[in-house]
């Protein structure tokens, strides 16, 4: 073929492959607008009672009315279909351990892990257990879901991404989607279990009453007792593991090979749930000291800020059955068919998670005489075995034993066997009794229902419109046969620690109810230190800093404020428990230590210059600042970090107790000769150590360490899970990097894919006051103008109606 021929062969075909490629495009971009969400029109729909309508406003928040509430249920799944199947449909898989079904052998180990559990089996027996009409209520739901679904010109854009179709919904995946926030909520505390007992056999009984303080002076319990201060003596010498090196080739936080574990250090660094990204806070003040004369309520949960965010906002209304309706705002799960939370009219609640002492590690006793049996606390029995069924795409289908006690399932550590006993395995632990809320016209019935609600247990703070705020847990609680810091360490069958006598009645659990001071607070952190706190234990309570400061910020309100003010103190970005750290990191560096180093040099200047005492975009200091901590986290704890990881992935002295700052600060400052590593020649050494460990970091690849400011690092990824995947879709499916103020310690907590998940301050009856944030938009699809609405907000945290505006577009439900 000669040259000309070659050439004009050549163009044809270009011209071909681009016209194929238009065409796919033009196909690929029709099936992408087929997904999107009907917003206008009238839908039959079978077995309504009445009629009911979607109004959305310009941002695309329902309002959701219904002649009934059963009308409403399904219209809010048909809503939560059309926006979010995809979502909900993780939501199930991960509880139910069934991801590997989509991803294939990538998701093995998830699913293996989460099967061990049986929660599909678990929803089936639980939905069979409900109330009749609280099962009408999720099979409503599910009704509205699946006609949603249906109702969409092509399905949900990810599942072609997959190649599979999507599974219809069923009433007990809604009880699958509450166990998904079992793990998220409680699933560390295997991991910090193992972790505590390889802390049992490898230091004494007073190196560990130093090293995993049950409270500190951070801490600001709601029963006004004075903290205790952390103040067990240093004993004379330090665990064998202080401070030696890890082994050759295991990253470190200041590794720049660790990114991946830095990013979970981004995301959690404030619980003892070392990899999992929770937290939260939430505050309120009496109607004593607010403008309105009603409580003011205040809620930030704080989750991953991935695309589309994990709420979803909403207002349901529906007949109040006395002649008049019934309206919630908040924000709700797509999944499940109630308001999480939000304000009801009368009574304005929020959560926090509550880190109480939920799951336990009961070792279990076996003998040769007795094959294949196994001692509980019941005695002497035979475990059930369930073959787990794991379907893997591209793959042949795995198989799992997994044996059960009465405990609960088996699990297998360093060749011990332990029956996890965990409140998620029980009937308590799923219900949609959150309906409740919903009717609750005064604090004292929605204290007196928060008890009842099948959910992992969580700090409840309420207020209503006659201006009476409270705290109490919501969720189950174990009453225990004994109390003690041993039931956070495995335990033998023996010991009593380990025994439930049932559950707590709901006139037995702890609460506070209109205190002096006119507000409560809670942030993750220990709630009490008196009468109360025994019946909650200590499954990892944050250090208790982030709660602190909030309680300070409302202090300082004064006796009169307002929703505006409230809602503000969850942007609180001071660095206030950063900045003993600034002071040790400029103390280490004197004369001596500056002598021929201009980085340590110039990160002094960078201390001193760049410091604005927030964790603020450009400060650099306390970018420094902050690694200098976890530097010398990685340099005492990195030996201990390597052992811990062997046992579990999630395992490490921050599992162990979050508190490890106010201890190395301790022994940093009171300088304890035994507990000086010997690799260093002083204890000014160490901190150099540490100092340069940061320049390293920050300076890798020839940049300047001026231009590592806070917000360089400290930025916003939130994308679609399949943004990566794909790449000719993926900018459409994230946002632009956005520089975030806040950190782990503070109110404004924020991380590359971790942060505030929602924001609302509302006070009850004044709901046209109320304010809300959200990360993301109300739809799950990159071609809806509502997919990213309300982002840019949310980064900069300029208030924004809590409730919807004037309906832009209308679906009607008709029989």
């Amino acid at each position: 073929m000669n040259r000309s021929k070659v050439a004009r062969w050549s163009k044809r075909l270009a011209v071909g492959v681009t016209g194929l490629v238009a065409v796919s495009v033009a196909g690929g971009w029709l099936y992408l607008r087929g997904s999107l969400a009907q917003l206008d029109g009238t839908q039959q729909a079978a077995g309504l009672e009445t009629t009911a309508s979607v109004a959305r406003d310009a941002h695309g928040v329902p309002l959701i009315s219904g002649g009934s509430r059963l009308d409403v249920a399904y219209a809010t799944g048909f809503v939560h279909a059309q926006e979010r199947y995809f979502q909900m449909d993780l939501l199930r898989r991960v509880a139910a351990g069934e991801l590997s079904e989509l991803f294939g052998e990538r998701a093995l180990s998830v699913d293996k892990s989460h099967r061990l559990h049986r929660f599909r089996a678990r929803a089936a027996q639980a939905l069979k257990e409900l109330p009749a009409a609280d099962r009408a209520l999720l099979e409503r739901y599910a009704a509205g879901v699946n006609a949603g679904l249906a109702q969409l010109r092509s399905r949900p854009f990810e599942y072609a991404l997959v190649g599979m179709a999507p599974r219809a919904w069923s009433a007990d995946d809604s009880l699958l989607v509450i166990w998904a926030m079992y793990f998220d909520l409680q699933g560390g505390q295997e991991a910090r279990e193992l972790a505590r007992g390889w802390l049992a056999e490898n230091a004494s009984p007073a190196q560990r009453s130093f090293l995993a303080p049950e409270a500190t002076h951070w801490d600001a319990p709601l029963d006004d007792v004075s903290p205790i201060a952390g103040t067990a003596t240093i004993p004379d010498m330090p665990p064998v593991w202080w401070g030696k090196p890890k082994a050759a080739g295991v990253p470190t936080l200041t590794d720049p090979k660790a990114a991946s574990i830095r990013a979970l250090f981004d995301s959690k660094v404030a619980s003892a749930d070392f990899l999992n990204t929770v937290g939260s806070n939430n505050w309120a003040v009496a109607g004593s000291r607010s403008d309105t004369g009603a409580a003011i309520v205040a809620d930030d949960m704080h989750l991953g800020i991935s695309l589309p965010a994990i709420w979803y906002r909403a207002a349901l209304q529906f007949p109040d059955g006395k002649g008049g309706q019934r309206r919630i705002v908040g924000v709700t799960l797509p999944g499940a068919p109630v308001v999480v939370v939000g304000s009801n009219g009368h009574v304005a609640w929020g959560f926090t998670n509550s880190y109480g002492d939920y799951a336990d590690l009961i070792a279990l006793d076996t003998d040769a005489a007795r094959p294949g049996q196994v001692r509980t606390q019941a005695g002497w029995e035979t475990p059930v075995l369930h073959e787990e069924t794991i379907l893997v795409k591209g793959a042949a289908a795995e198989k799992l034993a997994v044996r059960e006690t009465s405990l609960g399932p088996i699990r297998v550590s360093r060749g011990r066997s332990y029956a996890v006993h965990w409140v998620a395995h029980t009937a308590r632990a799923v219900n949609v009794n959150a309906q409740k809320l919903e009717w609750a016209d005064s604090l004292d019935q929605a204290l007196a229902i928060a008890p009842t609600l099948g959910i992992p247990a969580q700090n409840f703070v309420g207020g209503d419109d006659k201006g009476n705020i409270g705290w109490t847990i919501a969720g189950p609680l174990p009453r225990r046969a004994a109390s003690g810091v041993v039931s956070t360490y495995p335990m033998p069958v023996s010991e009593a620690a380990g025994v439930w006598n049932g559950w707590l009645a709901p006139e037995d659990y702890p609460k506070v109810v209109n205190p002096a001071s006119g507000q409560l607070y809670t942030a993750n952190s220990r709630q009490l230190l008196n009468a109360g706190s025994e019946k909650l234990g200590d499954g990892g309570f944050d250090l208790g800093a982030r709660t602190h400061q909030v309680r300070d910020d409302l202090t300082a309100l004064g006796a009169k404020t307002d929703v505006k003010k409230v809602y503000e103190i969850g942007l609180d970005d001071r660095a206030i428990f950063m900045a003993g750290w600034r002071d040790r990191a400029m103390a280490a560096l004197d004369a001596k230590a500056l002598a021929g180093q201009p980085q340590r040099a110039e990160v002094l200047k960078l201390l001193k210059e760049s410091w604005s005492g927030k964790a603020s975009v450009d400060s650099v200091g306390y970018r420094i600042t902050r690694g200098y901590m976890y530097a010398l986290y990685d340099l005492l704890f990195e030996s201990a970090n390597e052992q811990l990881a062997a046992i579990d992935p999630k395992a490490s002295m921050a599992s162990i107790t979050s508190r490890w700052p106010v201890v190395v600060a301790r022994v940093l400052d009171q300088q304890p000769a035994a507990w000086l590593p010997p690799q260093y020649a002083n204890w000014q050494a160490l901190h150099l150590a540490a100092i340069d460990r940061v320049i390293a970091s920050l300076t890798k690849d020839g940049k300047p360490l001026a231009s590592a400011s806070w917000g360089e690092r400290n930025t916003a990824v939130s994308a679609h899970p399949f943004a990566s995947a794909v790449p000719l879709l993926g900018r459409f499916l994230k946002v632009a990097p956005d520089m975030l103020p806040g950190d782990q310690h503070m109110p404004r907590v924020s991380g590359p894919t971790f942060g505030q998940s929602e924001r609302l301050s509302v006070s009850p009856g004044h709901e046209e006051q109320g304010i809300f944030n959200l990360p993301g938009g109300q739809s799950g699809h990159p071609l809806s103008p509502y997919f990213l609405d309300g982002r840019d907000d949310w980064v900069h945290g300029r208030p924004t109606p809590l409730l919807p505006g004037p309906a832009q577009h209308t679906l009607t439900f008709v029989k």
